[in-house]
This record gives structure tokens, C-alpha cells and sequence, in this order.
């Protein structure tokens, strides 16, 4: 994955949550319900890192916007 960024933790309130899953579909699901509660730059895909279990997945959130109020 690439290095995480300044621009993404620029202000209080800006995340980056990377996610280890054993699938793919796991991992998607997770941050399906990041999305249902926060702003979210999702990934369209996961990763996967030789040598490593599993896969990878890296979202961007917005916890200043409160989706659910």
C-alpha cells in the first residue's frame, strides 16, 4: 500500500483505517458499515501483501459529518 499521506490526516476529524481481513468479502463488508456511518472514500478493491495472510483494504473517513443525525 502507499504510504499514508499529510493531506489525508490534515484536519482533526480526517482517518485513514486500514482493514486486515481473511477475504475479501470481509473486508468490503467492513467498510460497508464504516460508509453507513461516516463520510467515506471507500476502495473499490483489496490488496493483497506476498507473504502476509489474508488481504488489505484502506478507506478514508470524515467523522465530522454525522450521516445518521
Amino acid at each position: 500500500m502507499r504510504p499514508i499521506t499529510e493531506a489525508h490526516v490534515a484536519r482533526p476529524g480526517l482517518a485513514v483505517v486500514e482493514v486486515a481481513a481473511a477475504d475479501d468479502e470481509t473486508a468490503l463488508a467492513i467498510q460497508e458499515l464504516l460508509a453507513g456511518r461516516w463520510a467515506t472514500a471507500p476502495a473499490d478493491r483489496t490488496t493483497r501483501e506476498p507473504g502476509e495472510p489474508g488481504v488489505r483494504l484502506r478507506c478514508y473517513l470524515d467523522v465530522r459529518q454525522d450521516l445518521t443525525s
